[in-house]
């Protein structure tokens, strides 16, 4: 029986370290147990710092998600919406910003299709080589401290770097969606993510479903900073009536 649990718990933090967050009966029914005996492996994962509880479910520990390249593989149809919706939205734009993350590689490949003759600027390697195949548009590279598992710039040179410069949009993935705004797993993504909102008239924030109702350690952004949310799906009921309250222009690709 003992071992039984120790399989069962070590298939609930395989399928966490592939997925933002896991739900109570879904996983009831994938392994055939009860929601209650789930209820119990959430807990003693919780007190072993392994997961954190949330209702009706679970998610990693703050500060811990996939690098890039892992997420790239998941919720792929999802994040390819987001994209194509993003970017309409910003389809007058001259010069834009573009935050790390791989939704905004998606984001990258469909300005690559469908704009020309504009300058992205941006901290993730991800971006500067979807946007290769179109010739026709000006990539800026942000310096800084390269960050491995985001295959991103980060740190003060970045920052220094971003007071210069001026955008129409800037465009933001997020770990994490709650009432208060967008956060990242990483302090220093969510430190140069400040530093690109401070510099562009208009904040797209582009995140799918499984961001919602997600708490990381830095919030890089609140919601009156926000003038749109592309995602794949409606919010929550409380998320929603925080995007209404703040005045933010939800997108649901």
């Amino acid at each position: 029986m003992r071992q039984e649990k120790r399989e069962r718990q070590a298939k609930i933090l395989a399928a966490l370290s592939t997925a933002p967050s896991l739900r109570v009966a879904e996983l009831a029914n994938e392994l055939h147990v009860s929601t209650e005996t789930i209820r119990r492996d959430f807990d003693e994962l919780t007190r072993a710092g392994l997961l954190n509880r949330t209702y009706g479910g679970a998610v990693r520990p703050l500060n811990t998600e996939p690098n890039v390249s892992e997420r790239q593989a998941l919720r792929l149809r999802e994040r390819q919406r987001i994209a194509m919706a993003a970017v309409e939205q910003v389809a007058d734009a001259r010069i834009l910003l573009i935050g790390s993350g791989s939704t905004a590689t998606h984001v990258a490949h469909q300005i690559a299709a469908k704009l020309n003759d504009i300058m992205v600027v941006t901290h993730s390697y991800g971006v500067a080589a979807a946007l290769s195949s179109n010739h026709s548009i000006k990539v800026m590279m942000i310096p800084g401290l390269y960050h491995s598992g985001e295959a991103s710039t980060t740190g003060g040179h970045a920052i220094v770097f971003l007071q210069s410069l001026y955008a129409d949009y800037v465009i933001l993935g997020a770990s994490g969606l709650t009432t208060d705004g967008a956060s990242d797993a990483l302090p220093e993504i969510a430190a140069v993510n400040i530093a690109m909102l401070g510099r562009a008239a208009k904040c797209v924030v582009t995140a799918d479903h499984g961001k919602f109702n997600l708490l990381f350690a830095t919030r890089f952004a609140s919601w009156p900073q926000v003038d749109l949310l592309v995602t794949d799906a409606p919010p929550p009921n409380e998320l929603r009536r925080a995007l209404e309250q703040n005045r933010v222009q939800l997108v649901v690709a």
